[in-house]
C-alpha cells in the first residue's frame, strides 16, 4: 500500500529533520571495533567448556577442576564480548558514499534494504 502524498511529505521531512540535528549521530564511526563473530563463536565454545569444567567440578567436589571450569567461562565471556580489530573483520553492511545515499528518498532506501535482505535468503 502506497503513502499519501501527505504521509511521503511528513517522512521526508522527518528524514531531513534527522540528518541536520542528529547527522553525528547517524554517521558517528565506532572507532573501527565491532564485534567479532569469530570471537563470539569460540567465546561460546569457552563459556560451554568451562560450565561443564564447573558441573563436573561440583558433582565429583573437586574444587580445583570447579574453579577452573569457571575462570574458563570468564575468559569465554571476555572473549565473546572484545570487539574485533583490524582489516579482517567483518562488517554487517559495506560502506558507501553519503552523497549517494542522500539523493534517494527513504522509501527508496528502505526498498533497496528490503531487497538487499530478500536476496541473501
Amino acid at each position: 500500500m502506497p503513502l499519501s502524498e501527505q504521509e511521503q511529505r511528513l517522512l521526508d521531512e522527518m528524514e531531513r529533520h534527522l540528518m541536520r540535528n542528529d547527522a553525528d549521530v547517524v554517521s558517528a564511526p565506532r572507532g573501527g571495533r565491532t564485534l567479532s563473530y569469530r570471537n563470539i563463536v569460540y567465546g561460546t565454545i569457552l563459556v560451554l567448556l568451562g560450565l561443564g569444567g564447573l558441573i563436573v567440578g561440583v558433582s565429583q567436589q573437586l574444587i580445583v577442576v570447579g574453579v577452573i571450569g569457571f575462570v574458563v567461562m570468564l575468559g569465554g565471556v571476555i572473549l565473546a564480548i572484545t570487539p574485533g580489530r583490524g582489516p579482517g573483520k567483518t562488517r554487517v553492511e559495506p560502506d558507501r558514499p553519503a552523497k549517494a545515499q542522500s539523493n534517494s528518498s527513504f522509501m527508496d532506501r528502505m526498498n533497496d534494504r528490503w531487497d538487499r535482505r530478500q536476496g541473501e535468503r
